[in-house]
């Protein structure tokens, strides 16, 4: 089954925004992520939405961090990225004539309900800026000083 990335590519994304001085490009994103820019302006714009990026058109323009990241959490960007459901399991038929089907459906629902619950609870608790620091932490250690090229492959790879 595919998996749906957007959310771990936006927070890699945004947190190398986040230490930029200047607008990326929605090229330079797309290159770093190995997609397109269209992909890249479709999924920005949901996060443009939201109010965390803004982007600047024509010559120097590009994408920039509009927003404080103490105030911004992981679910957050994932609600604003058009999130899918957090799991993707689930019943066979939501009303089986069945009553072992019934019973099964009821404990598949249930347990899925719990385990959304404590994800969703745990996004909403980690800041960008908690990552952001966390990434501070590791750039410097390498020997990195801000700004920093977001295409430099040592920092990217996750050594």
């Amino acid at each position: 089954m595919r998996t749906d990335s957007r959310l771990s590519r936006m927070l890699h994304v945004l947190l190398h925004m986040a230490r930029e001085d200047r607008p990326i490009t929605s090229e330079q994103i797309a290159t770093m992520l190995g997609t397109n820019a269209a992909v890249v302006r479709r999924t920005m714009a949901g996060l443009r939405k939201a109010g965390y990026v803004q982007s600047e058109k024509g010559h120097n323009g590009g994408w920039r961090i509009a927003c404080d990241l103490n105030q911004v959490t992981l679910l957050d960007i994932h609600n604003a990225v058009g999130g899918p459901r957090i799991f993707a399991i689930g019943t066979d038929r939501e009303n089986p004539d069945c009553s072992v089907e019934q019973l099964v459906n009821e404990a598949i629902s249930d347990a899925m309900r719990q385990a959304e619950a404590l994800l969703i609870g745990r996004l909403g608790e980690v800041t960008l800026a908690e990552l952001a620091s966390q990434f501070d932490k590791i750039a410097t250690g390498r020997g990195y000083h801000f700004p920093i090229d977001p295409f430099l492959p040592s920092l990217i790879s996750a050594r």
